[in-house]
């Protein structure tokens, strides 16, 4: 069969540059080497393009190619690669696709069959915001991949084993020699691993693994603030070829609270109270997470006024912090509405006594109407 054109293969421009040469065949390599894809056409297509490379990516190979075709780069036809330097660019090159596959190490170091941790695992919890300020303790259900119990992992059928690959003779690898190169590829019928299944196990089905549902009883801290995450050691997925199990991490989300707000240690809410007891004063009931406390007002007290309750916050979970934060409470003063007419006759009564002496009784008001007489009066006389 024909060979392609080394620039068709690589995707690139008869002048494209050393960059794009190699960028394309980084992108190809990728998609097309065995480890990553098992079509049956991939290593076709792997070999295609690492040799549309090795020509490409050299000034000297290139110029040959460009001038004579394949026949100008053919071992056969006397063309020989170079020696040295020009080999160790290239086979860097190799490497360096290699290493972003799997993290720095060559695919050739990789052993299938070593034991690899189970991969870790994450579960939202939603609770209330008195399970977070007082702590519970809560079972989740988390599904979880666990090791096959009727094949103890194995994948293979009970009374049967696994076989070594007669692809590659149990190595794991299928090499090829190509002029003075010689290439390794993990072998794709049994993954790199050098033994099959001839007869997989009917609950797992080959893999050595099944989804189980898992209860697990999770310890709510005092004091767990939003998007806090719990490790709980070993149970995440379990491990393969017997590796040690992953971790499951518990990420923690509050729900809102119909009163309270919550930020740091302390607590914070809105209590109405009537016109009349912010006048004259009053003990009032307010709730806490806790049950319902009394706090005293004082005549006289405004909108908007803040009062303490120490200790009646949230423990701190963090460690350099110790004891708990307060409850603050802001008093809204609200205005009657929906009055009858005596109500309001009562009150136009009342506020004509208040107007007598305006300067006591709303020092706040006569402050401001003040200002506001001067503001008016002093652009008058501009």
């Amino acid at each position: 069969m024909d060979k392609r054109d080394y620039y068709e293969v690589l995707g690139v421009d008869r002048d494209a540059d050393s960059a794009d040469v190699k960028q394309s065949y980084r992108r190809l390599a990728m998609k097309y080497h065995p480890d990553r894809n098992s079509a049956e056409d991939a290593q076709d297509k792997f070999r295609e393009a690492s040799e549309a490379y090795e020509v490409l990516s050299n000034a000297e190979k290139r110029s040959a190619y460009d001038r004579f075709g394949h026949a100008g780069v053919d071992n056969s036809n006397g063309f020989t690669f170079t020696q040295g330097g020009e080999f160790d660019d290239i086979f860097g090159d190799l490497n360096d696709v290699f290493s972003s596959f799997f993290g720095g190490r060559s695919s050739r170091r990789r052993n299938p069959n070593a034991p690899r941790q189970g991969r870790d695992l994450q579960y939202t919890m939603q609770i209330d915001l008195a399970q977070a300020v007082g702590g519970d303790s809560i079972s989740i259900k988390v599904p979880v991949l666990q090791t096959c119990e009727d094949c103890n992992g194995s994948g293979a059928a009970k009374g049967t084993s696994k076989s070594t690959c007669t692809h590659c003779r149990g190595t794991g690898q299928m090499t090829s020699n190509r002029g003075f190169l010689t290439l390794s590829q993990t072998c794709h019928h049994c993954n790199g691993t050098g033994e099959v299944i001839k007869t997989p196990c009917r609950t797992c089905g080959g893999v050595g693994r099944v989804e189980r549902e898992r209860t697990l009883s999770v310890k709510v801290p005092p004091g767990v603030e939003e998007d806090t995450q719990l490790a709980l050691r070993g149970k995440g997925e379990s491990g393969i070829n017997g590796g040690p199990p992953g971790d499951l991490f518990v990420v923690f989300n509050i729900r809102d609270h119909p009163i309270f707000q919550r930020q740091g240690t302390n607590l914070y809410c809105e209590v109405p109270v009537s016109f009349t007891q912010a006048a004259l004063g009053a003990e009032i009931d307010i709730p806490t997470l806790d049950g319902e406390d009394k706090l005293k007002i004082s005549a006289g007290t405004q909108t908007g006024s803040t009062f303490r309750l120490r200790g009646q916050g949230v423990t701190s979970i963090k460690a350099r912090h110790s004891g708990k934060g307060d409850l603050i409470v802001r008093v809204v003063v609200e205005t009657p509405v929906k009055l009858s007419d005596e109500q309001k006759d009562l009150l136009y009564q009342f506020q004509e006594t208040l107007d007598e002496r305006r300067t006591e009784h709303s020092p706040k008001g006569s402050k401001w109407f003040s200002a506001f007489s001067d503001f008016f009066e002093n652009i008058a006389n501009k």
